[in-house]
């Protein structure tokens, strides 16, 4: 699953009471040229490097996907992200949307939702709120959001973040569905096909 959204709709309070809710969740962790904002962590909420550490990575094909927001490069390396499928988890790519458009051509099975404030004038205030930027910044990234909400029909699922637990519930029974959809459980099928034709056949004697 990919989750994008306006910056300041709240995504990264959403993951983390999602993950800390139900425990079959992996959120996979980004790579970025961006600087930490204060409490952040290396290799816990982004792994921070130098931009030409981030452009050998491209050239290694190490990126699931990769674009560059306000000036900074973000990407999603494939390890990670591989590791946790082979464990059997749910993994969710907390992206932009360049990015997660990239990924979906990528892999078509991959869905998309795409997490927003009621308002407009709510984004603004988060984002006045959260008090780690500059004015020059915020008025980026209102800038960028008018340009992302040309995008947003191209999501499979929207969700407002307006009272965060039923969000966060939302986004739950979004996953909870898609684990019963026909085409993400054809082996179910052909076991109760086998099974119903071999009672089938026990009956017919």
């Amino acid at each position: 699953m990919i989750v994008s959204g306006f910056s300041g709709a709240g995504k990264g309070t959403l993951m983390k009471r999602l993950l800390e809710s139900h425990d079959n969740y992996a959120l996979s962790i980004s790579m970025t040229t961006r600087a930490p904002r204060p409490g952040e962590i290396h290799g816990k909420h982004y792994f921070f490097v130098e931009k030409d550490e981030f452009e050998k990575t491209i050239a290694e094909d190490g990126l699931i996907e990769y674009a560059q927001y306000c000036g900074n490069y973000y990407g999603t390396p494939k390890s990670y992200v591989e590791q946790c499928l082979n464990e059997g988890r749910d993994v969710i790519l907390e992206i932009e949307i360049q990015g997660a458009l990239k990924v979906k051509k990528k892999f078509p099975e991959a869905v998309l939702v795409f997490v927003t404030p009621p308002s407009a004038m709510e984004l603004r205030n988060r984002l006045i709120g959260r008090g780690t930027e500059t004015k020059e910044v915020i008025d980026k990234r209102l800038s960028r959001a008018v340009e992302e909400a040309q995008g947003i029909e191209n999501y499979d699922y929207i969700v407002i973040n307006d009272e965060l637990d039923r969000c966060v519930e939302d986004i739950h029974a979004i996953v909870m569905a898609l684990h019963c959809k026909t085409n993400r459980s054809i082996s179910i099928i052909e076991e109760i096909s086998k099974e119903l034709n071999e009672i089938s056949k026990g009956e017919e004697k």
